[in-house]
Parts: structure tokens; sequence; C-alpha cells
């Protein structure tokens, strides 16, 4: 007779190595599905877009649909980050009217000279991009001054000029004057924030404790689990900067939140293996007990002094021991923190500004051309056709180009999908709606149905969020055509033109020239994750071992969506199947090890940290031998638990081969 763990059936394929499948209807919707948070962050958007129309309507200012789309840019779920990233938003945008009103001074009635500066700084911009911190915004800059500098040069007088750019700074000014007053009236606080994500992960512990067959509830705490702590600590350091959150209970919340990661890991170990699993009874206690505590928190506190369930250990196999000594230790010390200090980590190399390779890595001076190259292709084309309307393309090449040819790729099917249904709706609206709508009051309404829609995928998983961004723009172009409804349809068809052309553009310089494969990312972040589990075998301190593998825990999902992204690189890009078929294997490998090994770690003595070292060397990249190692005697380790976990180590990589081959073939690949 099989035992329990050799009869469990991991979804190895799905949850462990990643998918290199596009996303199907299924999916998608399960994306769509709301989740704590999303409603209010998306009203809040949706009602800054309506606002911002509002304003915008009643004094006349131009763009007023890039106004409104701006306030995409300028919203985060907390109020203190939503109102520090507007006003950091309003500086760089000042910054860079200024430098645009600098280039133009010698250039703006010299159209050669004009377009040499054009390439120039975008060239500049887009190197430091790539090689430095300025990563997340760079290449909005660059598109914003060097579109700026096209406008400039379509003004018939230098006073022209120089107001059309103070009106550039107002159409910026007033989303970002109404985001602050908006989040700062009716933003949740950090604090609120991180309460309830702690609650949240509690609630899902408990319900995978007692049905861990429940299929939504374990797509939910896997998500949960892949999430890490990183956005909870960054909430309760805003807290605590905002003063709504006292340094004495930040301790005890950041404690908390390691103490649930701990509750994760546990609880993940007790619904995938049925070895591992408490008693029904026991279990039943501990979800009551998480329910309680996740109520608590709600509640704007969190617990202390926790009556830990009682469960007679001598009956219980020693998976589920392990999993029930975890338990009790996380809910004794919940959010109690250590009284003899964690020893210190070795503290991160500080970095400057730009990155290590910035000046000997060609890929940087790479991209900055190709996205320059791609971008004046388009500017010369709309300009040398005299059709204003699809300046698009221009803004398409900065919108999208990314540093892996996987990346743009991806992006750039999220942005044509998102403008051809923004498009859509918004002709629908012009057609059916904007006819009936006789005054700005009833235009700010419709702006807040569809702010609202494309907020709601926006807002959501990175997977969509680029589409919602998107329908959001062609949206808004087509609803938004002055102070008061208008019915131009030829909007939606340039701007929609405009996009597919700078698709195109970018597709082909990025898949052509110089292309950047994501293996290269992929094996860089296997290695340093590879690392970091060793760092945990060999941390003998539990909170060591809780900090080091929350953050484990979300480099493996971002390592699982990056190898997902393969199937967007075209055959001659994408590495042969056997490279995809070893790093598939690698992840599995990874992730079959995680709970064992964060449940062993400091205590398996030396000779479990030698085959739990060797399990981590064998993942390296490029390492052919995938080959469990063999046991260490059994006299060699004494206890039950520790003994438990390391066979059930090797059980699951028993069960990995199968699914360690490419999904799909050189003769079915996308390009």
């Amino acid at each position: 007779m099989a035992s329990p763990a050799a009869d469990a059936r991991i979804d190895v394929a799905g949850d462990l190595a990643g998918d290199v499948s596009a996303p199907r209807p299924r999916e998608i919707m399960k994306l769509l599905a709301p989740f704590p948070g999303r409603a209010s962050i998306v009203t809040r958007i949706a009602l800054i877009c309506a606002l911002t129309v509002l304003v915008a309507s009643a004094y006349g200012t131009p763009e007023a649909a890039t106004s409104a789309y701006i306030v995409f840019f300028l919203n985060r779920p907390d109020r203190v980050t939503s109102v520090l990233m507007s006003c950091a938003l309003l500086l760089l945008v000042t910054a860079i009217i200024g430098t645009v009103m600098v280039f133009a001074i010698f250039s703006i009635d010299v159209p050669a000279l004009r377009v040499g500066c054009m390439a120039l700084l975008s060239f500049g911009l887009l190197f430091v991009t790539s090689a430095s911190k300025l990563r997340p915004v760079g290449a909005i800059v660059a598109m914003i001054v060097g579109f700026g500098l096209d406008e400039l040069g379509l003004a018939p007088v230098g006073e022209a000029a120089t107001r059309g750019l103070l009106y550039a700074w107002l159409f910026v000014a007033i989303p970002i004057g109404l985001a602050i007053v908006v989040n700062l009236l009716i933003g949740p606080s950090p604090r609120r924030l991180a309460s309830v994500k702690l609650a949240q992960r509690l609630k899902l512990a408990a319900l995978c404790l007692t049905d861990p067959a429940n299929a939504a509830g374990r797509a939910a705490f896997a998500a949960c689990l892949r999430e890490g702590d990183h956005q909870i600590m960054t909430w309760l350091k805003l807290a605590t900067l905002e003063g709504s959150l006292k340094p004495a209970d930040a301790t005890a919340l950041r404690q908390a939140a390691a103490s649930t990661t701990a509750i994760l890991v546990a609880t993940d170990l007790a619904a995938s293996e049925p070895a591992a699993r408490l008693p029904a009874e026991s279990a039943a206690q501990f979800a009551d007990t998480l329910t309680q505590m996740a109520a608590i928190l709600d509640a704007g506190g969190y617990p202390v002094d926790i009556a830990t369930p009682v469960c007679d250990d001598r009956k219980l196999t020693p998976l589920a021991a392990v999993v029930l000594a975890d338990l009790r230790a996380a809910l004794e010390h919940f959010a109690t923190p250590p009284q003899a200090p964690a020893p210190a980590q070795e503290a991160p190399a500080r970095r400057g500004f730009f990155d290590e390779d910035a000046f000997t890595n060609p890929d940087h001076i790479r991209y900055a051309l190709k996205t320059t190259a791609a971008a004046m292709f388009c500017y010369l084309l709309y300009q040398q056709l005299d059709w204003q309307g699809i300046h698009t393309c221009f803004i398409t090449c900065y919108m999208v180009s990314l540093s892996t040819t996987a990346e743009t790729v991806e992006k750039l099917t999220l942005r044509i999908t998102g403008c051809l249904i923004g498009a859509l709706l918004g002709t629908a609206a012009i057609v059916f709606v904007t006819p009936i709508l006789t005054t700005g009051f009833e235009l700010m309404a419709l702006v807040f149905v569809g702010a609202w829609l494309a907020g709601w995928v926006a807002m959501g998983s990175p997977r969509i969020a680029y589409a919602g961004m998107q329908i959001a723009f062609a949206f808004f172009l087509c609803v938004i055509q002055g102070a008061a409804p208008a019915f131009d349809l030829t909007i939606a068809r340039d701007r929609a033109i405009g996009i597919l052309i700078g698709n195109v553009a970018v597709y082909l310089v990025f898949t052509r020239v110089w292309p950047v494969s994501i293996a290269g990312h992929i094996d860089a972040a296997f290695t340093k994750l590879i690392a970091q589990w060793t760092r945990i075998a060999h941390a003998t301190d539990a909170a060591t071992r809780r900090a080091l593998v929350a953050g484990a825990l979300a480099d493996y999902g971002g390592l699982r969506q990056d190898l997902g992204l393969i199937h967007y690189e075209p055959s001659w890009v994408r590495p042969a199947p056997a490279w995809i078929a070893s790093r598939r294997r690698a992840l599995a490998e990874l992730g079959a090890l995680e709970a064992p090994l964060f449940l062993a770690a400091g205590q398996a003595g030396a000779t479990g940290e030698a085959r739990l070292d060797a399990l981590a060397r064998q993942l390296a990249p490029g390492t052919d031998a995938h080959e469990s190692p063999s046991p260490p005697p059994a006299e060699a380790i004494t206890d039950p638990g520790v003994n438990a976990l390391l066979n059930l180590i090797a059980q699951r990589y028993e069960r990995i081969p199968a699914i360690a081959t490419p999904s799909e073939t050189p003769t079915h690949a996308r390009p």
C-alpha cells in the first residue's frame, strides 16, 4: 500500500513548474474576480477622473482626456503612497517642462535641429532608463520630452509655444491636485490595509486547514503565499511615517506579518500532503482560532496571549507533528517579538544611481537605440503623411518598449487588446450615449462609468493591468473631446491606427535587431533564489528564517511569471525546448522543497544540512543532473519530523519528471 505522501497529487504542472501557455478565457475571468480593496481603489480612480473632467470643462483647459488618463498613474491602494506619488510627479513634470523650454529656445524655428534634439534626448533618457534607478519612469519622461518638442513645432509663434507649455503643466496639475484631495479625504490608511491583508491571509489559512479540496480557496491561498510580505512591511513603515501607527504597534504588526508567513507555509504543507494533515477536530480548532484572530485584525487591533488548541502529538504522523509545532510556535508569539534580538543579517550592498554594468553592458545602449529608432520612424511617418491624428504611434514606442523581447511583446499584446476594447466602448458611447447628453455633469457621469470599468482591469493582476490602462486611454480619447459632449468618430479611428502602427514598428525592431531573450533574466533569478534558500537552510533563528522565506516565496512567484512569458518570444529568439524543460524542472524542484526546507531549517543537523545543500546545488541552472541525492544513513537523522521532511522532498522529486517537458514544440511555436 502506498504511503499517503506518495498518493498525494500536487498540481506540479500548474503550481510548481509555471505554465508556458497563453491565458485562456477561464483564467482571464479569474483575474477579473473581485478581491479585498479592488472596488475601493477603482471607485477612487473613477471619482478623480470624473472630477478632473468637470474642472477641465469648467475652465476650458486643453487635453482633458490626457488629464483624466494621468489619474491612473497617481493612485495606489493607500493614501500615503498616492499623495507622495502625486507630489513627486508634479515635481518631475515641472522639471521636464523646464528641460523642454531650454531646448526649445534654440530649436523651435529649425525643424531639423528640433528633430535632432528629440533623437538625442530620447537616446540619453532611454539609456539612463535601462541602466539606472530611473527605470520605472524614464521611458515616460523621454516620451513627454520628445512629444513636447514636437508639439512646440506646431505653434505659430514663440508666445503660443510658451503658453502651450504652461497649459501642459496645468493639465497635469489638475488631476494631481484632485488626487491629493480625494485620497486625503477617503483614501484608506496604510495601517488599515496592512491589517486587512493579514486578516485575509489568516482566513484563507483557516479555510485550507479545514477544506483543502476547495479549489477557489486554494488558488487565493497560493496567491497570498507568493505575494511575500514586502507590501505589508511597506504599509507599516508608511503608517509610522504618517503617524497613524505607534512604533510599539508597528513592531508588533511586523512580528504578526512574520508569524503569518510561518502559518501560511505550515498550512500549505498540511493542505498539499495528506500525511501532514491534522486530525479534523484539531484542524477545526486551529481554524476557529485563526478566524478569531482575523476578526481582531479586521477591527483594527492585533491578537495577543493566544491560547493554542490542544492536540495529542502522539497520535500524529511525523509530518503532521511538524505542522502542529510550527503552528503552535507562530501562535504563541504571533505579535510578540523575540526578547533576544535576531542575529544581524548581512546588509545588502548599497547601490548607486547607475547599475553596476551601466557602462559595460551593451544591452543598455542597444535598448536606447532600438526604442529611439522606432519612435523617430513613427514621428517622421506621421509628419510626412501630415496625419497628426496617428501621433499615438510615437507615444506607443516609448510605452511598450522593455528590456527583453518577451516583456515587450507581452506589453504590445496588452496595448493592442486594451486599445481595441477601449475604442469599441468609446465608439459605442459616442453613437448611443453621447447624443442624449446635454451638460458637463452628464459627461462626467459617463467618464465615471468608463473609468470604473477600465480601472477594474488596471488594478488587477499585472498580467492584464496594462490592458486596463489602454482601455481607459482609448475610451477617454473618444468621449472627452472638449468642454462638452462631442461626436467625432475619426478620433477613435486615428488613435487606434496610430497604436497599431507603433506596435508593428516596435515588434519588428525588438524581434529583429539585437533581440534579447528573457532567458538571461530567468537564469539570474534562479541563481539569486537558490542562494536565498541556501541561507534559509543555514539559518537557525526562527525570526531570520521567516524574514528570508517571505522574500524567497515572492521571488519564486516572479520567476514563475518570467518563465511564463517565454511563449511571447518568436521562435528565433526563444530558447531551445530542452532549456525550457530544464528550467521548468528546476522551478518544480524549488517548489517541491520550499515548505519542507523551511520547516527543517536549523533542525536537520549536519547530515540533514548536507543533504539540503546538495538539493539546492543541483538546482543550479545549466545542471543536467536532476536526480535526488542519496539519503544519508538512517542513524544520522534522529529527529523523526526532519527525517519525514527529507523523505517528502525525495518523494516530491519522484513526481516531477512527468511535467519536465516543454508544452509547445518549435513546429507549433507562436511568433
